[in-house]
C-alpha cells in the first residue's frame, strides 16, 4: 500500500517555487522520493523554509531555476535544463500565482476603482501562466505517456471571499480577479484532463482553504469561526492531498477539485 503513495525516481517540477505554498509542496515531494526541480522570478527572495529544503536535500534532488511563467522562451529554455539534470518530469505543481493579502496590500481600492492593470496582472500569471507552463510541460508528459498535472486552485474558485473576514483592515478589498482567475483554472484543468487523457496524462485541481501563515488574530478568528473543523489548514493538512494527486494512488482521477477546506464550502 505505501508503494501507491511514493514517489521514488519521479521528477516533479514546481512553480512559484518562493511563495507562500511552495516550499509546503516542494518539502512533500521530497520526502516522498521524487527530485524536484524548483521554478521561480529571477531576484525572487529565498525564503527561509526554501533553505531549510537546500539544507536537507542537495542539488542531486533539488535544484532552482528562473523563469517567468508568461515568457514561452524562459519556459522552455528551464524545461530543457530540468530534462538535462534530472529526465523528463511526470509531475506538474502549477503553483505561481497572485494573491493580494492584507499586509501587502498598501492602499486599498473601492471596488468601482480597482485599475484594469491590477485584474491583467492577475489573470496574466494565474491563469495564462498556468496555461503556458501545461503547454510546456505537459507536452513532455504526453509524449512520455505518462504524468500528473495539479493545478493549485483556491476555496475561492467556487465561493466568493467574506468581505466580513476583512472589515477590521481598513481600505483592505479581496481582490475580485483573484477568484474568478482560479475558478478559470479548474475549468481550464477539466479541459486538459480531457486532452490528455488519451496520452496518460492525469490533470487535476488542489483548492486549499486559508492556509496558517502570519494572518492577524482578528480574520483568524473570524475565518476560524467558518470553518466546520475550527482551524486554518496547516502544512501538513496538504502534503497528503498533494501526495495522493500526484502519486499512483490517484491513477483513475482526472478533471476533479480536490478542496481541502475544512469543510468550509459544506455550509
Amino acid at each position: 500500500m505505501n508503494n501507491l503513495f511514493s514517489l521514488k525516481n519521479e521528477v516533479a517540477v514546481v512553480t512559484g517555487a518562493l511563495g507562500k505554498l511552495g516550499s509546503i509542496w516542494i518539502e512533500a515531494l521530497l520526502d516522498a522520493g521524487a527530485s524536484v526541480f524548483a521554478l521561480d522570478l529571477e531576484g525572487a527572495k529565498v525564503s527561509d523554509e526554501f533553505s531549510k529544503l537546500q539544507a536537507r536535500f542537495d542539488e542531486a534532488r533539488l535544484k532552482l531555476a528562473h523563469t517567468d511563467v508568461r515568457d514561452r522562451q524562459s519556459l522552455e529554455d528551464v524545461c530543457s535544463q530540468c530534462i538535462a539534470s534530472f529526465g523528463t518530469p511526470g509531475i506538474l505543481v502549477n503553483n505561481a500565482g497572485i494573491d493580494r493579502p492584507p499586509a501587502n496590500s498598501g492602499k486599498g481600492y473601492r471596488l468601482e476603482d480597482i485599475p484594469f492593470e491590477e485584474n491583467r496582472e492577475i489573470f496574466e500569471v494565474n491563469t495564462l501562466g498556468l496555461f503556458l507552463v501545461a503547454q510546456v510541460f505537459g507536452s513532455r508528459m504526453a509524449e512520455a505517456g505518462r504524468g500528473s498535472i495539479i493545478n493549485i486552485g483556491s476555496l475561492y474558485a467556487g465561493v466568493s471571499p467574506d468581505e466580513h473576514f476583512y472589515d477590521h483592515i481598513q481600505g483592505f478589498l479581496k481582490p475580485p480577479a483573484y477568484g474568478a482567475s482560479k475558478a478559470a483554472v479548474v475549468n481550464l484543468t477539466r479541459y486538459l484532463s480531457t486532452h490528455w487523457a488519451p496520452h496518460g496524462v492525469r490533470v487535476n485541481t488542489l483548492s486549499p482553504g486559508g492556509v496558517l501563515g502570519g494572518q492577524d488574530e482578528e480574520f483568524k478568528r473570524k475565518f476560524c469561526d467558518r470553518v466546520p473543523m475550527g482551524r486554518m489548514a496547516t502544512a501538513e493538512d496538504l502534503h497528503g492531498p498533494l501526495l495522493f494527486l500526484a502519486s499512483p494512488a490517484s491513477v483513475y482521477v482526472t478533471g476533479t477539485e480536490l478542496l481541502v477546506d475544512g469543510g468550509f464550502t459544506a455550509w
